[in-house]
């Protein structure tokens, strides 16, 4: 047997195989100009396609250059930051209107947002003994991979499931939207009680509640929770919502949507994206870098100790041994990330009602040296500043969030964007998505088997 215990010393010998005769040499990749990734030199996504959903701004030209600029967020052309401050201003949830904006590409007036969220309060229902036949079936603490099993159940239960017809899909991914929190918080209680021992907890949502509040209400025994406590989560709902078509989910649901697909095949396909830990899984990586720094860091306002340490993650040193800050830098954006510079302005407040505060200082401290260390360390393309993960996970755990519960919040959110993006995809699109690969194997000659 390997060191990997459930894996049997044949198939390990087996995989060696794999790496020796599938390993490509790095340099073809430059000769033959291929966009790892799908991205240029400089980092810069390739482009694969056009859509309205929404517009990411890292750079402006100025006299014929591209010029880093701090990071703007539009949302079927509004600016994340107005948005915000819209229903902010009214001290109102506004997770119901972006979801309304991202569908139908203009905000809603007071009566259509009300009928709207009556809607998706109308769709807040699963199919009868669907909780206990599916959800709390083979129970484990990766909610994402239960929620996928959810999604593609569904189908079922769905008498027009092939349908993709733009009114049948629209009914879908509102049913979806809606019940993204009941098959999440769900599955975690069911884990929490079959394999932890914990009682089991199944609440059911109110229709007078916001999707921010029911995921609370739904979550806690008492089912209780504060304004401030809502409305943070409804922001970050907000922020996850949509990024570009860009993002690997998302360009996920473009290229399974091209192929014909159903709805729930899409979104179960661009869940799996999602749960990767480069991808959705990242916030959960930050608060772990946290534990340790905490761990390891004795003066949280020493500067040079703080260097230190961060300058060990980057050699490998500490935590994980990956060499990253977690958190820190993004595909994208390098002066800032709006979301993350919208978060942080509302963690603060958070922080104070939790008996926090050391620990935000902390952030910010580290928000301001990482920077500093990564560049003295290596050579960047690009500025390297917060992203929204740096103070997703940070918020999550003072809402007492469980860890198993971070990324399929963030799918809850993403569901939205990616529900855009699949009818953007089917009225406009009719060729399924085929990028090329360069073979680059040898020729061989075909060897008998008695002669091998």
């Amino acid at each position: 047997m390997s060191s990997y215990s459930n894996i049997p010393w044949e198939i390990y010998k087996l995989s060696e195989k794999c790496k020796q005769n599938t390993t490509i040499e790095p340099s073809l990749y430059q000769v033959h100009e291929v966009k790892r990734g799908l991205r240029d030199l400089d980092g810069k996504g390739v482009v694969t396609g056009l859509t309205e959903i929404s517009t990411i701004i890292s750079s402006k030209n100025e006299n014929g250059e591209s010029v880093p600029c701090d990071g703007e967020l539009y949302y079927r052309g509004i600016n994340i930051n107005d948005l915000v401050l819209g229903f902010e201003k009214d001290n109102r949830f506004g997770f119901e209107e972006t979801v309304y904006l991202l569908l139908f590409g203009e905000l809603p007036t007071e009566n259509e947002l009300l009928e709207f969220a009556d809607m998706l309060n109308g769709f807040r229902t699963l199919p009868r003994n669907f909780v206990r036949d599916v959800v709390m079936k083979a129970s484990n603490a990766d909610i994402m991979n239960s929620l996928s099993k959810s999604v593609l159940t569904l189908y079922s239960y769905d008498k027009e499931a092939n349908d993709i017809s733009i009114p049948n899909v629209l009914r879908q991914c509102l049913q979806l939207i809606a019940n993204f929190p009941l098959l999440s918080v769900y599955a975690y209680h069911s884990y929490r009680h079959f394999s932890k021992g914990k009682s089991l907890y199944i609440h059911r949502p109110s229709a007078s509640l916001s999707t921010a509040e029911n995921i609370l209400r739904m979550l806690r025994p008492d089912k209780s929770f504060t304004e401030l406590e809502a409305k943070i989560l409804d922001l970050a709902l907000v922020l996850h919502a949509e990024h570009g078509g860009g993002n690997n989910s998302t360009f996920t649901t473009h290229v399974v949507t091209s192929s014909g697909t159903d709805t729930y095949s899409s979104m179960a396909a661009s869940l799996c994206s999602l749960k990767g830990p480069k991808h959705g899984g990242a916030n959960i990586k930050v608060t772990q870098m946290f534990d340790d720094i905490k761990k390891n860091v004795s003066d949280w306002n020493d500067d040079d100790e703080i260097r230190d340490y961060l300058m060990k993650l980057l050699n490998k040193e500490a935590f994980d041994k990956s060499g990253l800050i977690y958190g820190m830098g993004h595909a994208v954006y390098s002066l800032s990330d709006p979301r993350s510079e919208i978060l942080k302005a509302h963690v603060g407040l958070l922080s104070e009602e939790k008996n926090r505060t050391k620990e935000f200082a902390l952030y910010t401290k580290i928000a301001e040296l990482a920077p500093e260390v990564i560049a003295v360390k290596r050579k960047i393309y690009k500025g390297v500043s917060p992203n929204i993960d740096f103070y997703s996970g940070f918020v999550y755990s003072m809402l007492d969030l469980p860890e198993e519960l971070y990324t399929p919040i963030f799918a809850i959110a993403r569901v939205a964007g990616w529900s855009a993006h699949r009818i953007e995809e089917l009225i406009n699109a009719n060729k399924i998505i085929r990028p090329a690969y360069k073979a680059v194997s040898e020729k061989k000659i075909y060897i008998p088997l008695a002669n091998r």
